[in-house]
């Protein structure tokens, strides 16, 4: 098991890749419920509506060890009766014995990692399946699980756009109920970063994009976030929640939290290292840093997230989720009506096709 040249998630050995350290999964596990049980005071009454195994390769952990923190979790916090529990799955590191097994544990989701059904392009993503396992793994899981997302990425190093294409049309071929397609981009810290690949040009990368919204929209995917479609009352309601900046607890090492209180709103980190977060997790000190969003910067966290949503937010959301008046940010709304990024339509505020387009744009206004 490697690290992909593109990734920068918080990721470590784990006890399947045969290393001299790997991380031992029940002590793992173990930390992980002391966590939760540490922070059920921060949200006590809230019921639980989404479950997410995400970041690295948490399909690597057995069906015993997820059965046994869903157990940690009902037993803490209450669920909604139809919650979505979604596992990240790598088509490398699944069987059918292990997506049964998730299943039985409660997972109602799966978020796969395809990137590509090409094993020239995964080869040079670094990834560790090659098309047939990618082919396979979907197939696996469609059969498995009513609701599936596969990961896509575009923009690749050496592809032409006929080659983005022919992922779109073998994605929605299989027809998931959720698809993301996400442009490559060079992360900070990685080996891409580092020593860069040749990549499309913008103006290819461009036309891929739009082509393969085409596509999709064609096959019946509703284009409802920036890199996310799904078909029609299956859209992703955990990440919905960060888009509508809705709170959320993230437990494990390196998690971030953001949870609302009546007189302020916190985010916070978990100790990155697994070694160190277990270490301080079983001694009730998982957390390694707490701040308060300040006022200043709640417009444009708020924005950050809900300015990502093709349709928009409802104006009232602004004030529910951050406790400040949309009025403070009139100049800014303003501005970015001005030059084409946004429309106001009652109640709704979206981005324009322009604002989609220029998201980084239409943000940096909010700064």
């Amino acid at each position: 098991m490697r690290k992909c040249p593109y990734c920068d998630f918080n990721s470590h050995e784990s006890p399947l890749t045969k290393t001299k350290n790997p991380i031992p999964e029940k002590q793992y596990v173990a930390a992980l419920l002391a966590d939760l049980e540490q922070s059920v005071p921060q949200i006590w009454g809230r019921k639980v509506s989404s479950i997410f195994f995400g970041g690295g390769t948490p399909s690597l952990f057995s069906a015993e060890s997820i059965d046994a923190i869903l157990s940690g979790v009902r037993a803490l916090a209450p669920y909604e009766y139809d919650a979505e529990i979604t596992m990240e799955a790598n088509p490398g590191t699944v069987d059918a014995a292990h997506f049964q097994g998730y299943k039985e544990a409660g997972v109602n989701r799966i978020s796969l990692g395809i990137q590509s059904f090409d094993s020239t392009y995964l080869a040079a993503l670094g990834r560790i399946h090659d098309s047939q396992q990618a082919f396979a793994a979907a197939e696996l899981a469609l059969a498995t699980f009513e609701r599936v997302n596969l990961d896509i990425m575009y923009g690749l190093p050496g592809q032409s756009l006929q080659d983005a294409l022919k992922d779109a049309k073998a994605a929605c071929d299989l027809s998931p109920a959720h698809l993301s397609f996400y442009h490559l981009t060079l992360e900070p810290n990685t080996p891409f970063h580092h020593n860069p690949p040749s990549l499309p040009d913008d103006d290819i990368s461009a036309s891929m994009q739009e082509e393969i919204e085409h596509v999709l929209a064609q096959h019946g995917y509703e284009h409802y976030e920036t890199s996310a479609f799904g078909k029609k009352g299956r859209h992703c309601r955990h990440n919905l929640n960060y888009w509508q900046f809705g709170d959320y607890l993230g437990i494990g090492a390196g998690a971030h939290s953001k949870l609302s209180f009546h007189d302020k709103i916190i985010r916070s980190s978990r100790h990155k290292h697994p070694a160190r977060y277990m270490e301080k997790s079983l001694s009730n000190e998982a957390l390694e840093r707490e701040w308060v969003i300040t006022p200043d910067e709640l417009g444009f966290e708020f924005m950050m997230n809900a300015l990502r949503l093709t349709g928009g937010f409802a104006a009232p959301l602004f004030q529910q989720r951050t406790g400040l008046p949309l009025s403070t940010l009139e100049a800014r709304l303003k501005l970015a009506e001005a030059r084409g990024l946004l429309l106001r339509d009652g109640l709704n505020i979206r981005p324009t096709q322009l604002g989609q387009r220029f998201l980084n744009e239409l943000l940096q206004m909010f700064l």
